[in-house]
């Protein structure tokens, strides 16, 4: 089971350096893919700070919103997070050598919540800090 970090996300719905790359380890995986209910919000937030930035248009906003949803529905499934995973996510990042960032660490203490075997991001900090919990790397 693989965990998906909201940068994949981006990376397959709209066109980013890496979108070739991730688009290719999408379709060549096969192990089960899962994320977090938090990657709504964070994929959300991503494509509205591309469209106040002018990387994007509104309607490509839109049109991103719509493959990403399609991912959810066929791809990858979406799982809660427990409350008590918030706390786990604010002990990684309060150990300031970690780098990590907020979003970041609750993607990780989420992963780690729901067993998955590895995580698969754009993100060398994340990468970097999966092995932590005990979760392989995928950078992409």
């Amino acid at each position: 089971m693989i965990y998906v970090d909201t940068s994949v996300f981006v990376a397959l719905c709209t066109t980013e350096p890496k979108s070739n790359e991730v688009g290719k380890w999408h379709v060549s995986s096969t192990a089960r893919m899962i994320s977090s209910t938090w990657t709504f919000a964070e994929f959300s937030s991503a494509l509205s700070l591309k469209a106040r930035t002018g990387q994007i248009t509104e309607k490509q906003s839109r049109e991103a919103w719509k493959r990403f949803d399609e991912l959810c529905q066929n791809d990858i499934e979406l799982l809660p997070i427990e409350n008590k995973t918030y706390y786990s996510a604010g002990i990684l990042v309060i150990d300031s050598q970690s780098n990590l960032r907020a979003g970041d660490a609750l993607h990780l203490a989420a992963a780690k919540q729901l067993k998955a075997k590895s995580l698969a991001t754009l993100d060398k900090i994340l990468g970097k800090n999966s092995s932590r919990v005990t979760i392989k790397p995928i950078l992409i």
